[in-house]
């Protein structure tokens, strides 16, 4: 007994060491895959947001976080974002952080389309833009547009089981709420400090997704950052209008710069790479094309003065147009969409525009009203020294150049001052100069 006793006691250790083998073996690694999206929602940032629900299947993720921190974007991006998320397999947890961040616009759809949203103290949630002091849509939001982005929003809603009402709300009234309010008012599903905080509350939550519903298991995760890749990050800078706008004059001028100056080579190339950056930026966007078109009209204008002496007029007209143009050319029919040029930028561009011009107007006409210093015309009037007597033929010395001449004033003797009359077969034909000048 004591024999076999001592041997059953021998044998825990390893039973024990036997059986957190297998437990481990058992317990699947709790990874959570992280993301960060802070700026405006476009398409770079809708592909960022699937892969990175891809890398979280299959790296058998708990669960993907999206620190979200936005204004808005383009609706139709939105609409990709939220499909990925509804139909994610894994659970998806939309954390609006830090603290000052905000949810704005299509962000409200990306929040509430989360499997858990949570937000984090001194953040808030709703629509970036008033719509107008009388609530009414204004002349960028049509009925349509609004009733369509209503459903939308109800649709998610619905299916997240979140405050309907204040959802349809958030798009016809752009309403905006603090963290505080959005739970009270089953916006969002919990209030975290950190991240930290934020898996601790929601580890044992259960969770639906297409796949079932789970309960989430985080009690010693193991975060992994996931980051854009470098196209994702170029398309996303591409994607913000104030940059294709940049990218666009560059090209405007580059391309004037090579009509002007012919044969200058570089801003004629840096003119055509910025211009195929500026149009591949705005397939992204909402664009006018009638304010597209007037930008390109103001081109045609001032390639116009280049080659027209109108006095100005064509250069006037092309600032008018290029300003009318920079206001129109993003456009979108919907306050939800979070896409505008800035003014300052505009007006920028139209001044820098229209000041080269007339510098370069001016130029021209100072240039008109120069006296020809170069060919006939340049040397007919100034003054030389006879080098030979003229009876009348002889040689003289003009602009220190020897010249045959002709007198049309009778004999001048060598060294006598001239003055040129004209030029005639490269002879020139002067006349003594009386008065030394």
């Amino acid at each position: 007994m004591s024999i076999s006793g001592g041997f059953g006691m021998k044998r825990l250790p390893f039973l024990a060491v036997f059986a957190f083998l297998i437990l481990s073996v058992g317990v699947p690694a709790q990874t959570v895959i992280s993301i960060r999206i802070d700026g405006s929602i476009n398409p770079a940032v809708s592909d960022f947001v699937h892969r990175a629900i891809d890398k979280a299947q299959t790296s058998h993720a708990v669960c993907l976080v999206i620190h979200l921190n936005t204004p808005g974007g383009l609706l139709k991006s939105t609409r990709v974002i939220v499909s990925d998320l509804l139909e994610s397999e894994i659970p998806v947890v939309v954390y609006v952080s830090p603290g000052g961040a905000h949810a704005g616009s299509a962000g409200v759809f990306i929040t509430m389309a989360a499997h858990i949203a949570a937000m984090a103290p001194g953040t808030n949630i709703g629509a970036a833009h008033p719509v107008s002091l009388e609530g009414k849509p204004d002349s960028i939001m049509n009925e349509k547009s609004t009733n369509d982005a209503a459903a939308f929003i109800r649709t998610i809603a619905e299916k997240r089981h979140r405050n309907l009402r204040w959802a349809e709300e958030a798009v016809r009234k752009s309403l905006s709420i603090t963290e505080t309010e959005a739970l009270a008012k089953n916006v969002i599903d919990l209030v975290a400090k950190n991240d930290e905080e934020l898996l601790q509350k929601i580890d044992g939550t259960e969770v639906t997704t297409v796949k079932g519903s789970s309960t989430l298991r985080i009690s010693s995760p193991t975060v992994e950052t996931f980051e854009m890749g470098w196209s994702e990050k170029l398309l996303d800078i591409l994607s913000d209008p104030n940059i294709a706008y940049i990218f666009f004059m560059l090209g405007v001028y580059g391309l004037l710069f090579e009509l002007y100056n012919p044969g200058s080579i570089l801003p004629g190339v840096i003119g055509v790479i910025s211009l195929i950056l500026a149009f591949y930026s705005m397939h992204t966007l909402p664009v006018n094309y009638a304010g597209l078109g007037l930008i390109i009209f103001s081109l045609i204008l001032f390639i116009a003065e280049i080659k027209v002496v109108s006095h100005g007029i064509l250069a006037i007209g092309g600032a008018v147009s290029l300003l009318l143009g920079s206001m129109m050319l993003i456009r979108s029919d919907s306050t939800l969409e979070f896409v505008e040029l800035s003014k300052t930028l505009i007006i920028t561009s139209v001044v820098l525009t229209t000041a080269f011009f007339l510098f370069v107007l001016g130029m021209g006409l100072k240039a008109q009203r120069r006296k020809p210093t170069t060919g006939a015309e340049g040397i007919v009037g100034e003054v030389g020294i006879a080098i030979t007597d003229l009876e009348p033929h002889g040689q003289v010395q003009v602009h220190g150049e020897t010249w045959n001449a002709k007198s049309v004033s009778g004999t001048i003797f060598k060294g006598k001052t001239i003055r040129v009359k004209h030029l005639e077969n490269l002879t020139l034909h002067v006349q003594e100069q009386t008065t030394e000048v």
